[in-house]
């Protein structure tokens, strides 16, 4: 088998064993790797209904067969469990040498079951398993747990670690590698923490099998060469995601006061180039040339890596205009092992509700010291904190007064940094995510504002389902990074050409596409196992906010969404899938994806249509 390397790890923390295992070549060609593996490990092996924090959920560590070869933006990894925060599937992904390390080491997936009797950090060398004693490491921040680790194992190692986030079980901490990298925004830093794993050290001088390796370093030198041709290259390295603080800004969408407007006052202050006055470096993950993690000095002089999602969360959102000082809050948000995305978007829910009186606590729009102190309360569960580290679903449902109107998720995940009130296409995007509100699947809102942002034409549901399949389906499969092709152009076709040099297959992206189908529907059947009866359409709608207050600045003052529209445009997503009218799929679909088994399962806990 060229390209994947064939074995999964199974690694019993309960029992401190560890156990390579071949899989069958079939799951490789029909799921790919990274998304597509964890999902399928997950649909097979967890139990329905099991408790996200409980020893018998499972974490997933997986890789696709792009992984690790030298190829533009390669250097990606899946974290996936079932989350705690909506209770249905989680993943993300994070650039990280762990990926690279982790397939030199041998393997294409990593499957963490039980939980270790104390803290524990997993050593993964090559085919020598170590479970070590991580009492000294428990207590201590992500970045202070990654620089003791690479001391001892060296600079170059994969690590992968929680902050105190993830110890104290917070529902949106994540995982974080090289001081700024992070992923798993449904809690899966939370996952690892109640298995007792504060670390996973990645440690591979193995070699990777390519079918073709002379087309393989043709292809990797003339892709890499384009890449720095693209019109976009310049301006992407000075500022990365960061122009899209203006760009949102323009565009009214950027969110602000807890997404009631699309606007904020001081935009230009946290933006692009606000950012490049404060910038001293660049990082970025392995295998990449077109660097996005702009590393910049808050207003502590400690370094702090920005990006867009991250500083308008903590900026605009929470009413912010600080740059430095969003820069601080973002460091100690990846320190933690914090979601920066939710953590946004708890604490703009928090003001709001402080703004009603629903809450005793005051905490004032923009108030950088209260917020500073919010977050660490949130890390380690203390008063009010310990609410918010609930996400905003939980805390919705506890302070009631209408607020799950104006608490920004979508099944229960908390939105990213897009606000939809004249976007329908990215609304649906956000509401049809497999994670919950993500625009990682289906970033679709610039195309939305060139096409006319005013309609909810079919036209937008085909391309959400075509960047679905594309950033959602394969680029998370591969796993390879989305942004050299939708930040820069560079061309799919690159993609089929890489894989024919890796595996030996010709696959076509028509075959790739129904790859993507066939892990979208296995995702849904997922949650649909797990919510059962309680599942509605329900599940895909956006927050009332959006469809029921108006923005009341900007150029777009006034707008709103139509739910009547927004239903048809969902009706219409459902059918293109071959999904039924509750946003299941069919056991024809079932069937025609190759998932007959899924059905029968399925069946068990919901009335499956035709």
């Amino acid at each position: 088998m060229h390209g994947w390397k064939g074995k999964f790890l199974r690694i019993n923390l309960s029992k401190s064993k560890a156990k390579a295992e071949r899989y069958d070549g079939v799951i490789a060609r029909n799921f790919l790797g990274g998304r597509g593996f964890a999902a399928k490990i997950l649909w097979d092996e967890l139990k329905p209904r099991v408790d996200p924090l409980s020893p018998e959920n499972k974490l997933v560590f997986a890789v696709g067969p792009l992984t690790g070869f030298s190829l533009p933006s390669s250097g990606k990894l899946v974290v996936a469990a079932k989350s705690p925060l909506t209770g249905g599937y989680g993943d993300g992904n994070v650039g990280t040498y762990a990926a690279i390390h982790m397939r030199k080491a041998g393997y294409d997936a990593v499957i963490v079951e039980g939980k270790a009797k104390e803290p524990t950090i997993l050593l993964v060398q090559d085919n020598q398993i170590e479970f070590l004693d991580a009492g000294d490491f428990w207590g201590l921040n992500s970045f202070e747990t990654e620089r003791k680790l690479r001391e001892v194992y060296g600079k170059t190692v994969g690590v992968l670690s929680i902050g105190q986030a993830g110890e104290n079980l917070v529902k949106f901490a994540n995982i974080v590698c090289q001081e700024g990298r992070a992923g798993g925004r449904p809690g899966i830093g939370a996952v690892m923490g109640s298995k007792n794993l504060k670390a996973v050290v990645f440690v591979g001088s193995g070699d990777l099998s390519a079918a073709d390796p002379k087309e393989l370093k043709k292809l990797s030198a003339d892709g890499y060469r384009e890449i720095l041709t693209k019109p976009n290259y310049a301006f992407w390295k000075r500022q990365g995601t960061m122009m899209t603080v203006e760009w949102s800004q323009e565009n009214s969408v950027l969110p602000t006061y807890n997404y009631r407007e699309g606007v904020f006052d001081e935009a230009d202050a946290i933006g692009g180039f606000a950012m490049e006055k404060i910038k001293v470096s660049q990082r970025g993950c392995p295998n990449c040339n077109m660097t996005c993690g702009n590393v910049v000095k808050d207003s502590t002089r400690k370094k702090s890596e920005l990006d867009y999602e991250n500083v308008v969360m903590l900026g605009s959102n929470i009413g912010l205009g600080n740059l430095k000082r969003i820069a601080v809050l973002n460091r100690l948000a990846d320190e933690f092992g914090l979601d920066a995305i939710s953590l946004g978007n708890t604490i703009g829910f928090a003001m709001e509700a402080s703004e009603r009186g629903l809450i005793k606590e005051k905490i004032p729009w923009g108030d950088y010291k209260v917020v500073k102190t919010l977050i660490e309360d949130v890390a380690y569960r203390r008063g009010l904190g310990d609410m918010l580290a609930e996400g905003t679903r939980f805390m919705a449902e506890k302070i009631g007064g209408n607020s799950k109107r104006w608490a920004m998720n979508v099944k229960g995940l908390e939105i990213s940094a897009y606000d939809c009130h004249a976007a329908p296409a990215m609304a649906l995007a956000f509401g049809t995510s497999p994670i919950g509100a993500h625009h990682k699947d289906a970033w679709v809102i610039s195309w939305e504002m060139k096409v006319g942002r005013e309609s909810y034409r079919k036209k937008k549901v085909d391309k959400v389902i075509e960047f679905q399949r594309i950033r959602g389906g394969i680029f998370e499969s591969l796993t390879v990074c989305r942004l050299p092709w939708i930040e820069l152009g560079f061309e799919l076709e690159w993609y089929t050409r890489f894989l024919h040099a890796t595996t030996g297959l010709e696959i076509t992206w028509k075959d790739l596409n129904v790859v993507a189908d066939r892990i979208y529907a296995l995702i849904r059947a997922f949650w649909v196992r797990e919510y059962g009866r309680n599942w509605t359409r329900e599940m895909d709608v956006p927050p009332a906010r959006w469809f029921e207050e108006p923005l009341t600045k900007g150029a777009l003052k006034g707008a709103k969404l139509s739910r009547a529209k927004y239903d048809a445009m969902l009706k219409a997503y459902y059918e293109k899938r071959g999904w039924d009218e509750r946003g299941i799929p069919t056991k024809t679909t079932l069937m025609k994806l190759g998932l007959g088994d899924v059905a029968k399962k399925l069946k068990k806990y919901v009335k499956l249509s035709d």
